[in-house]
């Protein structure tokens, strides 16, 4: 099984309108390029982080009316499921792909992921590349680059995650859909790659 890449189809599926029309077009054009992605990577992130871990592909199969924005894989330590774990995502909205480290609201692991960037996030702002994007909203398309960042601004993703119940996080790279990089299957899955090894300590920290 090969990963050939995304092509402009792909993105274009999130303007179908309608539920099932657009869900028809995930599950036709999109979803298979997802599976690939989870096949071809999980053995790689399992070496990576020391852990099984498992492959999780988007279904949307709680949406009753609104059609899906985006969709994604996500590979997390446990067959069951990777909502409650800090988990890696590579996904897609219209406009981009992202790849990313994830802590969503219903991970009990947000504390300790808190307690770690506060300890550490000297270590953390020089490991990452500027060109990362942070976000406290997974709906949401858009972030703030780290280059942009203040320490106030981690300093609110610190409090929020310690006391907001609700709270999330996510770190990674974004790559726009006209980027010969996401049409190309070997430079997209070494670039996943690589973002997923940078990301690695942020993973780590959440179990620290």
């Amino acid at each position: 099984m090969t990963f050939w890449g995304f092509d402009s189809t792909d993105f274009d599926v999130f303007q179908v309108p309608g539920l099932e029309p657009r869900m028809e077009m995930l599950i036709e054009r999109v979803r298979p390029k997802l599976e690939e992605l989870g096949t071809e990577l999980t053995p790689f992130l399992t070496e990576l982080s020391g852990e099984e871990m498992f492959v999780h592909v988007a279904k949307h199969a709680r949406r009753t009316v609104n059609p899906p924005k985006d969709t994604w894989v996500a590979w997390a330590a446990s067959k069951r499921g990777y909502k409650a774990l800090p988990h890696f995502e590579v996904g897609m909205f219209d406009t981009h792909v992202f790849v990313i480290f994830a802590i969503i609201y219903e991970s009990p692991n947000k504390t300790t992921f808190a307690e770690g960037l506060e300890r550490q996030l000297n270590e953390v702002r020089s490991s990452l590349p500027g060109t990362y994007y942070w976000s406290m909203d997974h709906m949401a398309p858009h972030g703030t680059l780290q280059k942009d960042m203040q320490d106030e601004d981690f300093d609110k993703i610190i409090t929020k995650l310690k006391t907001v119940k609700k709270a999330e996080v996510m770190c990674g790279l974004r790559i726009d859909r006209d980027d010969p990089l996401v049409a190309d299957g070997d430079k997209f899955v070494e670039t996943v790659r690589s973002t997923f090894t940078t990301l690695l300590p942020l993973y780590k920290m959440s179990f620290a």
